[in-house]
């Protein structure tokens, strides 16, 4: 049986080639958010926005949650995706990196399925579930400060409907995560989360060995 492949950047280079879609929008997008402090850092990359588009047409999703929003790629990609009709909520503690992607959102036509909230994550989630929200979201896209993740899942969880998927990202955390001198609090909290993830029976999963690790957990349907 065949172990994981390296990838290179010639071969990288290469699967971008002949997969990446990205758009003059998108491009743009990402262009400007490079410029910003931790930009490049923070920002998905591109194959990811596009795998998170995949995933919400793959399930069909008309309902999509979004908890850390910074400037906005991956609401941008998600959003097109959606019917007409679809609904995005995505949240951030600030309004400062949402109103950079606003304009894309505009010019790529979708501004009107997106709501932004800001504020703690916490506080719009516990509220979007007093909303009646629950069990009624088709994906959850978590890509938030990581110290908080086991809270955000759990309430992600709550609010993703039977046979939804919730989407983590950075659950390796550039490599951290299996580096014993590594405890600070963003790092412990993902571990602890991988492996309650893992023991979980409410749900089925299957960690990526993409970007820094994307974990896609799916609802099950009781």
């Amino acid at each position: 049986m065949a172990d994981q492949t390296g990838f290179s950047p010639e071969l990288l280079s290469y699967v971008r080639e002949v997969s990446l879609r990205e758009d003059e929008i998108l491009r743009e997008l990402r262009d400007e958010t490079v410029a910003y402090p931790m930009g490049k850092v923070m920002q998905v990359m591109p194959e990811e926005g596009q795998l998170l588009a995949f995933l919400v047409g793959l399930i069909g999703a008309r309902s999509v949650l979004e908890v850390g929003t910074f400037t906005g790629y991956s609401t941008l990609c998600m959003a097109r995706a959606l019917p007409a009709d679809g609904r995005l909520v995505t949240c951030d503690i600030t309004d400062r990196w949402p109103a950079i992607g606003a304009p894309y959102w505009k010019r790529a036509g979708v501004a009107d399925r997106i709501e932004v909230r800001v504020g703690d994550a916490r506080t719009t989630l516990a509220g979007l579930i007093a909303e009646g929200g629950g069990n009624r979201t088709d994906l959850v896209f978590i890509d938030a400060d990581k110290a908080n993740y086991p809270s955000y899942y759990e309430d992600a969880l709550a609010l993703v409907r039977p046979g939804g998927l919730i989407v983590l990202d950075n659950t390796v955390f550039f490599g951290r995560v299996v580096d014993p001198a590594a405890q600070d609090p963003d790092t412990a909290a993902l571990r602890e989360l991988n492996s309650r993830i893992r023991a979980d029976d409410r749900v089925d999963l299957a960690m990526l060995t993409m970007a820094d690790g994307i974990s896609l957990v799916r609802k099950k349907v009781s």
